[in-house]
């Protein structure tokens, strides 16, 4: 992927957009990374992508890889909707008249799901994997306690998210690159946590009000983000959405060994919505 535009939030932040070059295009994904993370470690997804004429469009998200910001912090979910709204638009400028199916993993699956209870406009489809719904564990009841008492006195403060990194993938090769990724990082806010965390229960709630055709995806092993939280999702859901439980496979399912089949499925459900 190379380097798009630049895009400027209503707070003077400057976002990173990135994208794969396809000359002739049957619609473009808008891609939306998980916690810590950024756009470039999704280089592989956007060349299958490529090589079966989808564009894609990857975002930094504000505190993440090349984009400014606070690393790991939100000062509200509207911020990052905002974020999200004008990345559209953007793509939408870029791309006229071209389908736009939205794709998200973990925390971006949160955004993407939240986003489409607020906008639909010019979206045909979404893609959902792993996401951050509710937590593949219980955090600590002290942890939460301070994170709400730290949101209200200093939203800002940041603490390591404790990721265990061995729970993304069962490929060595993937966690050690992980590892190594200077643009990864572990930092989450008060308000960042807070704001995902009931945002994941809230797009559970309101699942029957998402209209759009959705593509949702979870690995039966992942420790990270809930695969119950999925299920929970697509029970409360309407029949737009089809669910696929990916049996053995950890939190980041575009990089385990099946991960060729993981793209097969969703160009495949792309393809029936077009």
């Amino acid at each position: 992927m190379k380097p798009f535009k630049k895009i400027n939030t209503g707070d003077n932040l400057e976002l990173v957009l990135y994208r794969s070059d396809v000359k002739t295009p049957k619609a473009v994904v808008f891609l939306v990374h998980g916690m810590g993370e950024h756009a470039k470690r999704y280089a592989h997804v956007s060349e299958y992508f490529k090589n079966v004429n989808i564009a894609v469009v990857a975002i930094d998200l504000r505190g993440h890889g090349d984009s400014q910001g606070k690393r790991g912090h939100m000062p509200s979910y509207d911020h990052v909707m905002d974020d999200l709204q004008l990345s559209v638009s953007t793509i939408s400028n870029s791309y006229p008249n071209l389908p736009i199916v939205l794709y998200g993993h973990s925390m971006g699956g949160n955004l993407i799901l939240n986003y489409l209870l607020r906008y639909t406009d010019n979206i045909v489809g979404a893609i959902v994997t792993s996401p951050y719904l509710r937590l593949g564990f219980e955090p600590p009841r002290w942890k939460v306690l301070l994170a709400k008492l730290s949101a209200n006195i200093y939203p800002a403060l940041s603490q390591p998210t404790g990721l265990d990194q061995g729970a993304l993938s069962r490929m060595p090769q993937v966690i050690a690159e992980y590892k190594n990724d200077t643009l990864v990082h572990d930092k989450i806010t008060a308000s960042f946590f807070l704001n995902i965390h009931y945002a994941g229960i809230s797009a559970i709630a309101q699942a029957a009000e998402i209209k759009t055709p959705l593509l949702l995806m979870h690995g039966s092993l992942d420790r990270l983000t809930s695969p119950e939280g999925s299920k929970e999702f697509y029970a409360k859901a309407k029949s737009n959405v089809t669910f696929h439980l990916w049996e053995g496979l950890y939190h980041e399912i575009h990089n385990e060994p099946e991960k060729l089949a993981v793209f097969k499925k969703e160009v495949e459900w792309i393809d029936s919505i077009l």
